[in-house]
């Protein structure tokens, strides 16, 4: 009965290069596979130092992210006092990008790993089971894909108060049918495979068998769907925040920023205050997108190093 993290098809190509499949053989091939796009390894460093910069924001803030100061709205950037300016309420940039990134950041992080969770256990079970689970299931699934989100979205968030922690539960809620859809053709592909029937043989009930035998080999293609989906997240919310939807100040939120700057003379006179927020949302959206694509073929054996 092989319980590990290796697909077969990891396997058996490492034996074909004569090389012993073991965790530390196999993680130095995913970093050389994964160094070699160097895309990814820029969006990873940028995550890192943006992700830094959101955890130590409380210390690293130079103000409160609610502190006004009327003599001093649309401060441009480069002052000793303000090292990114002021937004029109006299509220330092610096401070508000770091805690905005806090929630927007959490927004995406927590959203994801809900709707992953939900997701992974549908797909585990329809895929695992087949059969008439398996189609209510997905007949489930085409039913909530069919609706459109952006308008369920905006009915929801208009329903219920806008706030960080709704935000996360409809995001997690309607987020979860590409990764059920994900994790049902993998479990499809693994489940006549030789561990799962021995396994299914020697009596291991079906609870272990699909979180302990299958779930494992097939976590490579859940990692990157999580990754790539953090992006969209952070996207959708910061869509909201500009709308009025979302976030609501003071509490700062990249996209609350770029809403509380859509003023024609702002943009003209201080181009500056929505560019610093928007700047992070593209630069974000897009760091995760290149891990993802990193993370990808580095957990694809079919990618050669």
């Amino acid at each position: 009965m092989a319980q590990t993290n290796l697909t077969p098809e990891t396997s058996g190509q490492l034996a074909v290069h004569g090389i012993k499949a073991n965790p530390d053989t196999l993680t130095k091939i995913f970093f050389r596979k994964f160094a070699k796009n160097k895309l990814a390894v820029a969006g990873a460093v940028f995550l890192i130092f943006i992700i830094s910069a959101a955890i130590l924001a409380p210390v690293i803030a130079p103000y409160a992210y609610e502190t006004q100061d009327l003599t001093k709205k649309l401060v441009p950037p480069g002052g000793s006092e303000n090292l990114l300016g002021t937004d029109r309420f006299g509220r330092d940039l610096l401070t508000r990008l770091l805690y905005g990134a806090q929630v927007s950041l959490l927004v995406g992080f927590a959203s994801v790993l809900g709707s992953i969770t939900i997701g992974t256990v549908i797909g585990a079970v329809a895929g695992y089971f087949g059969g008439i689970i398996d189609a209510i299931l997905m007949r489930f699934v085409d039913i909530v894909l069919s609706i459109p989100q952006i308008f369920l979205l905006i009915t929801l968030v208009t329903i219920f108060k806008p706030g960080v922690d709704k935000l996360i539960i409809i995001f997690a809620v309607l987020g979860w049918t590409t990764t059920a859809r994900l994790v049902r053709g993998e479990f499809l592909s693994l489940r006549t495979r030789e561990f799962v029937l021995a396994s299914k043989t020697i009596g291991t009930k079906s609870f272990k068998i699909i979180f302990s035998h299958i779930l494992p080999n097939a976590i490579g293609p859940i990692i990157v769907s999580a990754t790539l989906s953090v992006g969209g997240v952070i996207l959708a919310e910061s869509t909201l925040s500009y709308l009025g939807l979302g976030i609501q100040p003071p509490t700062a939120s990249w996209g609350n920023m770029l809403q509380d700057a859509q003023n024609f003379t702002i943009l003209l006179k201080s181009p500056w205050y929505p560019l610093l927020p928007g700047s992070l949302i593209l630069l974000t959206v897009l760091a995760f997108n290149f891990v993802g694509d990193g993370l990808r073929d580095a957990l694809d054996p079919k990618v050669n190093e």
